[in-house]
């Protein structure tokens, strides 16, 4: 269902190039007579979503109000594009990987509280889930989570401290273990343990795990979002096999306005109708295209012949919620922190 990818790809780069990593350049209006620029500070895995659905917005918002919309887009880990906001990346609009990376900006005291029901399905126009990505062959026969803590399997996954898919990766595994030993938490921890004493690379976010283990040819397996996947896949055909595990996690990426850059910068009527299309069905089609899950259900059974839409996930509900999860798990000292330095 994808068109040009190759060409996507390579215009992601030089957005990246141009304006990764901004931080506080904007004047405090980004409006004109007939145009206006908004800034989209997003996660790893988007750039070649945003770059399709930035021009399918600008289009619908010219026709709409007769005024040029230029998106300029930033993409890290999560949790370390949400402390940039924090830090005066001025976002209008934030979409990263995980609720809670929002929560911080809120927290911060620049979202407004509420925004989590500000739009549709918790304010998560598209879904995903973790996959593994294995070279053609499967040498090592990696068929499940069970397969990525035996000796000699060599791991690659972004770091949890920085990465919002990294977050999911590890609630994945850990619902994994969890059903394998019927809630043992002595065994779960063992279990999580072995896994990341396998890994050889935590990058800092999604698409650096990606290219460490295509790009740099690292790892056995890459535990991997499931768009990211796919997109390797149609990069390098003949290359790489996506395993699904028997459990892995319903991901929710969240957006939400910057509500405090965005009334400096008079954009609040822009970003809302930039995250509203993404609801509509060109917004949630290209998301489709780009291997997100389309919050839709009925634009999602059109990808049916893409996604596995059996697969047994569980979600973050399990957990108590992104709160409780982030401070029980990924908070300095918590679990993560007690596994990985065993």
């Amino acid at each position: 269902m994808r068109k040009g990818s190759k060409k996507v790809f390579t215009l992601s780069v030089v957005v990246l190039l141009t304006v990764g990593g901004l931080t506080g350049c904007k004047g405090n209006s980004s409006s004109s007579d007939d145009s206006i620029d908004i800034t989209n500070v997003s996660y790893d895995p988007t750039r070649e979503f945003y770059e399709a659905y930035n021009v399918e917005f600008a289009k619908y918002y010219k026709d709409k109000t007769g005024k040029k919309v230029t998106v300029t887009q930033s993409h890290g880990g999560s949790g370390k594009q949400a402390r940039s906001v924090i830090e005066g990346n001025e976002a209008d609009i934030v979409t990263l990987a995980l609720a809670h990376d929002i929560t911080s900006i809120e927290e911060a005291g620049l979202i407004e509280k509420g925004w989590l029901e500000e739009f549709d399905k918790n304010s998560s126009p598209y879904t995903s889930t973790i996959v593994f990505l294995v070279r053609k062959g499967n040498e090592k026969n990696i068929k499940d989570w069970s397969d990525l803590i035996k000796d000699g399997v060599n791991v690659i996954t972004p770091n949890p401290k920085t990465s919002g898919g990294a977050c999911w990766n590890f609630l994945s595994a850990w619902a994994y273990a969890d059903y394998l030993y019927i809630g043992d938490e002595t065994q779960i921890r063992n279990f999580v343990t072995k896994l990341y004493k396998n890994v050889s690379v935590l990058d800092s976010g999604a698409r650096g795990a990606t290219t460490t283990f295509v790009e740099n040819g690292q790892g056995d397996v890459l535990i991997a979002w499931e768009n990211e996947a796919y997109l390797t896949l149609e990069e390098h055909p003949d290359e790489y096999e996506i395993i699904t595990p028997s459990i892995s996690i319903l991901a929710e990426p969240s957006v939400a306005i910057v509500d405090d850059v965005a009334k400096k910068r008079k954009t609040e009527e822009v970003a809302k109708e930039y995250l509203e299309y993404l609801y509509s069905d060109v917004g949630q089609r290209l998301a489709g295209e780009n291997y997100y899950r389309p919050s839709n259900p009925e634009i999602l059974k059109e990808f049916s012949d893409v996604f596995n839409l059996s697969i047994n996930m569980v979600t973050i509900a399990d957990f108590g919620g992104w709160d409780k999860a982030y401070e029980v798990y990924f908070q300095d000292g918590g679990v993560f922190d007690q596994i990985y330095t065993q």
